[in-house]
């Protein structure tokens, strides 16, 4: 998969292909610690994001006043790849009245009692909101998947499920935004340690990390699949080289802004009748 340049990337390069070529598509050729959307400069990135996370504000409050559209975004990676990161990072300035974040774990036994999407579709957006997946649909095959509880057959089944969901969602008015936040097993390792080492970030180390990590191959292999199966034309996966923490955001960041322009929103006409009006 060819490289965009840093000054001109090109989105299509990132996203995995969808049909009968994405049987060629390898995760390992995408490089983890690439800064395809950097300016080289780390100061003058980090200060990009901030003035993105301003934009995204504005067009947000506009995607609410508007009430044509709902957008979903989907962050999805192993362990340590940043997604509360992102969440701060990037929606750190969105109103949390039309912004909602979601964090998904392991379903209750209420849950289990349903299909595995039905929590999800609970909780996707209202008109005019942005929800952001911290996790999501896809811990339902690829953790079943990696752990063998599910068959290679019900793997498919899934994938092809989750294509419909998603469908349907987009063609009902919901802009679905998916990022694969994709890091190198030394930079886990890395990330790990330091939450370990960290007596203000020790909570979030668990020794199930541990055993997970185990599994790293199995997982990277299983986003593959994934990626190949459920990056489709309504709603296409992008692969965030996110070993760079600031690059992260900033492509992320990025993409939902031209996402948002792309919608060509609008504020809805007044009431013809406040013309003119004079408040005593």
């Amino acid at each position: 998969m060819a490289k965009p340049s840093s000054r001109a990337p090109a989105l299509a390069d990132w996203q995995p292909p969808a049909g009968k070529r994405a049987a060629s598509f390898r995760l390992k050729d995408i490089d983890p610690a690439a800064k395809p959307w950097s300016s080289g400069d780390k100061a003058l990135d980090v200060a990009a994001v901030e003035k993105l996370a301003v934009e995204l504000d504005g067009l947000q409050n506009l995607l609410y006043a508007d009430r044509r559209f709902k957008v979903l975004v989907v962050l999805q990676g192993t362990d340590t790849a940043g997604k509360d990161g992102t969440v701060r990072g990037v929606f750190a300035r969105t109103s949390p009245l039309g912004v909602h974040t979601v964090g998904w774990k392991a379903p209750t036994e209420e849950e289990r009692g349903h299909d595995y999407l039905w929590r999800i579709h609970k909780a996707m957006p209202g008109a005019g909101e942005i929800t952001v997946f911290n996790r999501s649909h896809y811990e339902d095959v690829l953790v079943p998947a990696v752990n063998q509880w599910i068959s290679a057959d019900v793997v498919a089944q899934r994938y092809r499920q989750i294509n419909d969901f998603e469908r349907m969602l987009t063609e009902n008015g919901t802009l679905v935004l998916k990022f694969m936040l994709h890091i190198s097993a030394e930079e886990q390792r890395t990330r790990l340690q330091e939450r370990l080492d960290d007596p203000a970030k020790r909570w979030k180390f668990s020794m199930g990390d541990v055993e997970v990590r185990k599994q790293w191959a199995d997982y990277q292999k299983a986003y593959q699949s994934l990626l190949r199966a459920t990056s489709t034309e309504w709603a296409p996966w992008t692969i965030v080289p996110a070993d760079s923490k600031t690059h992260r955001n900033l492509m992320i960041a990025t993409v939902v802004r031209d996402a948002l322009k792309k919608l060509k929103l609008r504020y809805p006409p007044g009431d013809p009748a406040l013309k003119g009006l004079v408040i005593a």
